[in-house]
């Protein structure tokens, strides 16, 4: 996952506001913070910034599917998220002072378990289920992440709108059309339910985050979040032996742009986009990207990698898009 979950309606912070497909969570709780500030005017620059996180986000999905050409899958993710994580700390130091990277060990605690539901379990996990499944597929799957969590708030008696439950209808009866390609061999069921499970705990961290003592500095969370999930995922790799027979100059000059790619626009750019837009833009309009990535990932597997759009892939994912949309505008208006 390369993007921020969209919190449908997030509880208030218990630290100070801090995005979703993370990064990550760290924004979710800017999210609420910015849903009491008044009605904002859209300027140019809130396009401009809307349209990165449109484009970036959703072809992060077409990045992954490259560098695991010819990169191992977890420890390139876990070198992407390692790698961002270092740069946003240290650009952290350089705007705010190392003071603003202090934080205590509940804070530390809990902004390493997020990270590691997050990255290694959201992320990771379709990076992993990339290297069997079209990146297009993913991201349709992937964005049944807001359903998951209106169920996650409905368990901890949480009463979704009407609206709300709709979607994650509509989501669910999507997410079963979107499986039928694995279920009927066209692509392997194992790449399908790696995304299932990853949007699983893509959800539970989103929900955990803001019910945990994070650090009240909203880039300094990301940065522990990313850090933590990175080398989480390079000990993986490790362990799963993704080292031995790892020629470096064997890996692709494309395989090695996708990742420079994810770690400097996907990781940083366009999450720094983000986070200002929660800022600048009104929130109805900023979490509009749930659905909004999805097509753009479809659209760029199709057209850079000839990726195959069966009637499921569409169906599904036109359905699983209209239960996100709906979701949005009935539980997050801002």
């Amino acid at each position: 996952m390369t993007s921020p979950a969209v919190d449908p309606a997030p509880e208030p912070p218990r630290a100070a506001p801090e995005p979703g497909p993370r990064t990550p969570v760290a924004v979710e709780a800017a999210a609420v913070a910015a849903a009491t500030v008044p009605a904002r005017r859209i300027t140019g620059a809130v396009w401009a910034a809307l349209g990165i996180v449109y484009v970036v986000w959703g072809s992060t999905y077409l990045g992954i599917r490259i560098a695991v050409e010819t990169m191992p899958p977890f420890l390139s993710a876990g070198v992407r998220f390692a790698t961002a994580g270092l740069l946003l700390a240290g650009i952290i130091a350089w705007r705010q002072g190392p003071a603003a990277l202090k934080v205590d060990r509940r804070q530390l605690g809990s902004a390493v378990l997020v990270g590691l539901l997050l990255i290694l379990g959201g992320n990771a996990l379709v990076v992993l289920a990339e290297t069997s499944i079209p990146s297009g597929l993913a991201a349709l799957l992937i964005s049944v992440v807001p359903a998951w969590v209106v169920i996650l708030k409905a368990a901890t008696g949480q009463r979704p709108s009407a609206g709300g439950l709709a979607g994650v209808l509509l989501g669910l009866v999507g997410l079963a059309v979107l499986t039928l390609p694995g279920v009927s061999g066209e692509v392997k069921v194992g790449g399908v339910v790696l995304v299932v499970v990853a949007t699983l705990l893509w959800s539970v961290g989103s929900f955990s985050s803001a019910r945990l003592p994070m650090p009240p500095n909203p880039f300094t969370a990301s940065a522990y979040e990313m850090i933590a999930g990175g080398l989480a995922g390079i000990a993986l790799g490790l362990f799963r032996g993704e080292q031995h027979g790892l020629d470096l100059s064997a890996i692709s000059a494309r395989s090695w742009v996708a990742l420079a790619y994810l770690i400097v626009f996907g990781s940083l750019i366009a999450f720094t986009a983000y986070a200002w837009l929660l800022q600048a833009a009104p929130l109805s309009l900023v979490a509009t990207y749930a659905y909004v990535n999805p097509v753009v990932a479809v659209a760029l597997g199709a057209l850079v990698l000839n990726e195959a759009l069966s009637w499921p892939i569409v169906l599904g994912g036109a359905i699983v898009v209209g239960g996100v949309c709906l979701i949005v505008s009935t539980e997050r208006r801002g």
